[in-house]
């Protein structure tokens, strides 16, 4: 299992965190200070760090210079979001850099994204009843592969990504898109409906009305 560390001192946002990352099945560390972080960096071995900038003791800044020899990826979290903290960051070694407030589904997607570069993404996910192997982008069902276009098999992965959440559909045709979302559009919906017929999710992806979908857990 992919194991996180949390770095935040905010302890509502930390929270919020570790919730999120435990229902996408990450297993999840929280400290709450550089020093605290400093010391479990000493003592165990993670597979990502989610950084905040603005610490107590240490700041992220600070940490991150420790953090570098380790080979660690790490993602800076933090409320600032002028240009040059941005710049700081990422030419200290951070991944990425995502502004507070930010929304969970972007977060995972950014995550996601980070571990697959660095090749520690969980590389198959069982899910209702299908088989997903990320790293060839196959998909099982009954032991029968199912076949995907591209879009459907991003939209699948997006799903299975973040269950039990609702997703706009605004936010789904960002991600798997890559673009701002056409106002009116029903490229998700038709989407959704042959994904749904191809994989047999017509119970288990469910409609959210006024919002777009949510993948229900089965067993």
């Amino acid at each position: 299992m992919i194991h996180i560390l949390v770095v935040e001192d905010e302890k509502p946002i930390s929270d919020l965190i570790r919730l999120s990352l435990s229902k996408a099945s990450f297993h999840c560390t929280c400290a709450f200070d550089g020093a605290e972080a400093a010391n479990l960096l000493e003592k165990n071995r993670y597979d990502l760090i989610l950084l905040d900038v603005m610490l107590p003791e240490i700041d992220g800044f600070e940490l991150m210079e420790y953090i570098q020899p380790l080979e660690i990826p790490v993602i800076f979290l933090t409320a600032k979001s002028a240009v040059q903290d941005r710049v700081k960051g990422l030419r200290l070694g951070a991944e990425d850099y995502i502004v507070k407030p930010f929304e969970v589904v972007e977060l995972l997607a950014r995550i996601d994204v980070v571990l697959r570069r660095y090749r520690k993404t969980d590389m198959v996910l069982e899910i209702n009843g299908l088989k997903i192997d990320t790293a060839s982008m196959r998909v099982w069902r009954a032991g029968q592969e199912v076949s995907l276009t591209k879009t459907e098999y991003e939209l699948l992965l997006l799903f299975a990504r973040n269950p039990r959440r609702a997703m706009y559909r605004e936010t789904i045709y960002e991600h798997v898109w890559g673009e701002e979302y056409p106002f009116g559009s029903k490229a998700v919906d038709l989407h959704v409906q042959r994904l749904r017929k191809k994989v047999g999710w017509e119970r288990c992806l469910q409609a959210v009305n006024r919002v777009g979908y949510r993948l229900e857990v089965e067993g």
